[in-house]
């Protein structure tokens, strides 16, 4: 630098002047030098190069293409709207914060809709976590018809979503549905699965728990990886099957774990298709969870501006509990290459 700060500057404002004046020449001269280098780079690429860059470009276009127009055009669109009263019909008129304001002040659903959003993924995201995990570990033994099971765990994880809820439409119907003809026919009363405010969330979680076959498979593909070395070790230190499944069986999927946390956390705050068609967010608005009004704002009443509000509302819940569960990952994810 050509200048430099002065030694026991009395002067506070001096010193500050110089220290910026330094800092501005610097950046200055780093501007030129990486203007230069590029000069220099473009006058070394012969024609054989930039030919091979341009087809590398060509190449990759579509997905370029694809990306801005399918990705990063909706979520600047989105962040603009929010900010604004949109109804499709007419243009968007800048209103600043008022949507934000109203969905925490003056939406009389949104402060149900939340709760229930809450309940549904923090109750049910780690009982379909563990429910995934306790039948990888069964079928992870030697039974009999193994694979038969394996078929047959993981086989609603590729039906789609509507599929599903046509079938358990049916079979918790209360007038004509399986489970409750069998009550019946058993002597005992049948049970408002879907027409109960009590009842119907906890249904959901249920059904989000028999259909948890894709992360039974990870579990399952995680726990054939684990080192046969290990248990041998923990049996030969007087590790019974209970301990060994609690030091050796779980630390080594904790990675896994928690992947399908954060995945599950994720698609639980968008899950919409079998809310909606089980439960319409009935009954009383027991099942009105985040997805569903922000479709009704958007959809049905085309306020698109406060849709865009609750989505980066959503956007940012979603990142602050991922956040919070990688910072504290470290206390109970483990991981071999590192631990070592």
């Amino acid at each position: 630098m050509p200048n430099t700060l002065p030694q026991g500057c009395p002067d506070v404002l001096i010193c500050t002047d110089v220290l910026i004046r330094n800092l501005r020449e610097g950046g200055q001269r780093c501007r030129r030098w990486l203007m230069r280098a590029v000069a220099r780079r473009r006058e070394r690429m012969t024609a054989t190069e930039r030919r091979r860059v341009l087809t590398g470009l060509l190449f990759v276009s579509p997905w370029l293409i694809g990306f801005l127009t399918w990705i990063i055009y909706p979520l600047v669109s989105s962040f603009y709207y929010s900010f604004t009263r949109y109804d499709i019909l007419r243009p968007p008129v800048f209103i600043g914060l008022k949507n934000y304001v109203e969905l925490f002040t003056s939406d009389p659903h949104f402060s149900v809709v939340l709760p229930n959003t809450l309940y549904y993924v923090g109750l049910g995201t780690p009982l379909a976590l563990v429910t995934a995990f306790l039948l990888a570990t069964l079928l992870n033994t030697r039974i009999v018809g193994r694979s038969v099971f394996r078929t047959i765990f993981y086989f609603p994880a590729i039906v789609p979503a509507f599929v599903l809820a046509m079938v358990w439409s049916y079979l918790l119907n209360p007038q004509y549905g399986a489970i409750n003809a069998m009550l019946q026919a058993a002597g005992m009363k049948t049970i408002p699965f879907l027409t109960s405010p009590a009842l119907a969330k906890p249904t959901l979680i249920v059904i989000g728990m028999w259909a948890s076959g894709y992360s039974m498979v990870l579990y399952l593909a995680t726990l054939q990886s684990v080192p046969r070395e290990l248990y041998e070790a923990a049996t030969v230190d007087g590790a019974n099957a209970l301990q060994r499944f609690w030091n050796v069986t779980i630390p080594m999927c904790t990675p896994v774990i928690l992947f399908t946390l954060v995945t599950g956390i994720i698609y639980g705050f968008q899950d919409f298709t079998l809310p909606w068609l089980l439960t319409n967010g009935g009954p009383s608005e027991s099942t009105e969870f985040y997805a569903l009004h922000l479709f009704r704002n958007a959809f049905r009443f085309l306020r698109m501006g406060k849709a865009s509000a609750m989505a980066w509302i959503l956007f940012l819940i979603i990142v602050v509990l991922t956040f919070i569960l990688f910072k504290s990952s470290g206390r109970f994810v483990y991981y071999a290459d590192t631990n070592e």
